[in-house]
């Protein structure tokens, strides 16, 4: 036990290191503060729609019109869309679309309803947009608005597990493009910049939980850009927010072999990363792991005939081999019977 005046020093010590504790947090939220509104003046609000891509036809190189097209859909927010390229062949809907064709060789009909701003809380309302059609792969990328609003992932994810369980329940195979992260954005200076990859971070894991147990699967799209925006400026549109067309023709391609895979084009497999095994785990494990390793797909699975344990559903972490980019020939609209 500690002498009387040494009691009262240590009382004392804490007092003024619980002030100071308060004051720095106080500080650092002005500074949050500070730098959102700063961030919000350097990012132009979107004044111009998407290149348009609902109701396309895409043929990869060499493949003809005539045999029924695989039909997908993008569900989301500004990324499903494809804000902030001028053509719509550089959308990742028409880059998703050019891949499966070229695989599959048939030609890939796109119905795209996602929205610019779109936050999660709306898919319901877009899953209602496909109108009753029943396409055989839905993408959907959604998130970044849900953590720029502050929309904790407690009230945004359960709208994208109806979603997706709704899409499954209608016959759709489903892949998740998780919340990107908003750290690598080059207006948010730093503290803002961690705080909003920590954000982001904790959005992507608890889609990836959400989705799976809804049966689809997802893929982390993360800092899988990150790398790139750093060393180039040529991966951002021009409000320096939004990929350009070369990034979202880099997040595409993390997407296809999902796509290809659900679609039951099979593509060859590997695991995320050398610290991590393709083993069946925990799904919130696998989200975990996942949220830090862009590319990495995360997938329902069995152990012993087993879906779940008692720590919830089983998942496996993997990544897919990516394939050459496709070479495109046509786009066909409107929509074929």
């Amino acid at each position: 036990m500690l002498p009387r005046n040494h009691a009262r020093r240590a009382v004392v010590i804490g007092v003024g290191l619980g002030s100071a504790s308060a004051g720095a947090v106080g500080a650092l939220i002005g500074v949050l503060h500070a730098e959102t509104r700063l961030a919000r003046r350097r990012i132009p609000q979107a004044t111009e729609p998407p290149p348009p891509t609902d109701d396309t036809i895409w043929a990869a190189d060499g493949v003809g019109l005539r045999r029924p097209p695989i039909r997908i859909a993008m569900l989301g927010d500004s990324t499903a869309a494809g804000y902030g390229v001028r053509h719509n062949h550089e959308t990742p809907a028409a880059q998703i679309a050019l891949g499966i064709s070229e695989a599959a060789r048939r030609p890939v009909h796109v119905t795209n309803v996602a929205v610019v701003g779109a936050q999660s809380r709306q898919l319901p309302g877009q899953v209602a947009a496909l109108n009753g059609k029943r396409p055989e792969l839905v993408v959907i990328m959604v998130g970044a608005n849900d953590v720029t609003a502050r929309i904790p992932p407690d009230d945004a994810v359960p709208h994208l597990a109806e979603g997706v369980r709704a899409l499954v329940e209608l016959g759709c195979e489903v892949v998740v493009g998780t919340c990107p992260d908003l750290g690598t954005i080059r207006p948010l200076a730093q503290p803002l910049r961690a705080y909003a990859r920590r954000l982001s971070r904790q959005m992507a894991r608890a889609q990836t939980v959400a989705a799976v147990e809804a049966g689809g699967r997802t893929v982390s799209l993360g800092d899988l850009l990150g790398p790139m925006f750093m060393q180039d400026l040529g991966f951002f549109s021009e409000d320096l927010f939004h990929p350009s067309a070369a990034g979202y023709a880099e997040a595409a391609q993390s997407v296809l072999p999902s796509a290809l895979d659900a679609l039951g084009l099979r593509t060859r497999v590997r695991s995320a990363s050398v610290f991590t095994t393709r083993r069946v785990k925990p799904v919130a494990r696998a989200a975990a792991q996942a949220a830090v390793r862009p590319g990495s797909e995360v997938a329902g699975a069995e152990r012993f005939g087993r879906t779940e344990n008692r720590r919830g559903a089983l998942a496996q972490l993997r990544r897919r081999v990516p394939r050459p980019r496709p070479r495109w020939r046509r786009r066909h609209e409107p929509d074929v019977a």
